[in-house]
């Protein structure tokens, strides 16, 4: 069985990682989409409701599993769930300098674990996390980060921003 962890903050899932969590389960045989806690970042959402936007974003499968990790690296969060790959999404020049740099080190501290690295289609390539925040606020957001969310989060989005 070839076990896959996607990690990141997920603060808030977008239409971006949905995308590499349907990927990740045509190419694994079990999928993980684990929450990193970097206690250097303020997020918008908690821990629970994070995991809850994604479970509610994502249809039910038995070979996906949502989880969290803190304080560790996750090349050993990998090792403890028995997952041979990591699977990364790489957008720009940027991800990719920084997602090669972790592979290299990721590979010296359990050679045993590699990394995937996924491109995602151009119409979704610029889709961040942080991108999203940052399109909220001015008259007329909704509109615009509808099309870059899935439901359950946009709602959430609404919900916190007081328009629904």
């Amino acid at each position: 069985m070839h076990t896959a962890v996607y990690a990141g903050s997920f603060d808030p899932p977008t239409n971006g990682h949905l995308w590499m969590i349907q990927r990740g389960l045509e190419l694994f045989d079990r999928l993980i989409v684990a929450i990193g806690t970097n206690p250097e970042k303020h997020y918008s959402f908690t821990l629970e409701a994070r995991l809850e936007l994604l479970e509610a974003s994502v249809p039910s499968c038995e070979r996906l599993t949502f989880s969290h990790f803190d304080n560790r690296y996750l090349v050993d969060y990998a090792k403890e769930q028995s997952a041979a790959y990591i699977l990364r999404g790489v957008r720009t020049a940027a991800d990719y300098e920084y997602e090669r740099v972790m592979r290299h080190i990721n590979a010296d501290l359990a050679p045993e674990i590699t990394t995937i690295f996924l491109m995602p289609p151009r119409d979704i390539a610029e889709l961040s996390s942080s991108m999203v925040k940052s399109l909220i606020g001015p008259e007329g957001w909704e509109d615009t980060v509808r099309r870059y969310v899935p439901d359950p989060v946009f709602e959430a989005l609404s919900s916190a921003n007081g328009d629904v």
